[in-house]
């Protein structure tokens, strides 16, 4: 018994051969000291190379969510270093396997909250109308709108305001750029207060207004934080602080018997 789709399975992405290696349909070396590592990560994730427009934001979004402190995927990624100096890679895939929906993964579901309400724009609907009912519809339920709200950051969060000022400036700022800028006047009203709009949201926004699939925003903060962790873990095997914050932890949790 087969299950699933029986076609012959294809990549378009790479092969390597015994005397070159091709990444989509380009020899690598012809790209290696002509594309930026920005440019290549555009090419591998697309299969065309960039737009000055893409290569411009796609670098300034992986510097904005590259790096923000003592955040959970690199306290864990340092922590797993400590267990494990060996493990470089293992650090990494820890600190990456916490890029979630709460921390560093939100873009994807900005996106798809942004995407979702595009779609009811141009199917006719008022946007100020389409904002305001997501809004409601999330606090009815006691959630909370996707890239919205910071522990750190208020009233607002740097990296978003200036990653917005980029795109006006540029003249990217499209619909999706519109109604997350109308999302946080709804979610304002909704809450009958300012919530900061963190930098999750602009990123998808830009993104999606230079026509990325929201299934692909997600990559930019996966690969960004990858580079920040990396950095964590060299400063970590120079100047080991893992098993204190593993102690910091411990100090700062009480331990109640249950039984």
């Amino acid at each position: 018994m087969q299950i699933g789709d029986q076609r012959t399975p294809v990549s378009h992405i790479s092969q390597a051969y015994s005397d070159r290696v091709e990444v989509r349909g380009r020899d690598l070396t012809e790209l290696m000291g002509r594309l930026s590592f920005t440019e290549y990560f555009h090419l591998l994730l697309t299969g065309r190379e960039p737009t000055d427009d893409e290569r411009f934001f796609l670098d300034a979004l992986l510097i904005a969510i590259a790096e923000h402190g003592m955040m959970p995927t690199n306290v864990a990624a340092r922590m797993t270093l400590a267990a494990d100096p060996g493990s470089l890679q293992g650090a990494v895939a820890a600190g990456i396997l916490g890029a979630g929906s709460i921390v560093l993964g939100t873009s994807e579901a900005c996106a798809r909250l942004l995407e979702e309400a595009q779609a009811k724009v141009a199917a006719g609907a008022d946007p100020r109308a389409v904002v305001d009912e997501a809004a409601r519809a999330v606090r009815a339920a006691g959630g909370k709108v996707p890239g919205f709200g910071h522990p750190v950051h208020r009233p607002v969060d740097p990296r978003a305001e200036r990653i917005l000022e980029l795109a006006d400036a540029r003249g990217v700022s499209g619909p999706h750029v519109l109604l997350a800028r109308k999302l946080r006047e709804a979610v304002t009203r909704a809450w009958e207060r300012a919530l900061t709009m963190n930098v999750a949201m602009p990123i998808a926004a830009v993104l999606l207004d230079l026509g990325f699939p929201s299934s692909s925003v997600k990559a930019v903060p996966i690969l960004a934080r990858t580079a920040g962790l990396l950095a964590h873990l060299s400063e970590e095997q120079r100047e080991p602080i893992g098993f204190q914050l593993a102690a910091a932890a411990e100090e700062a949790v009480a331990y109640e018997d249950a039984s």
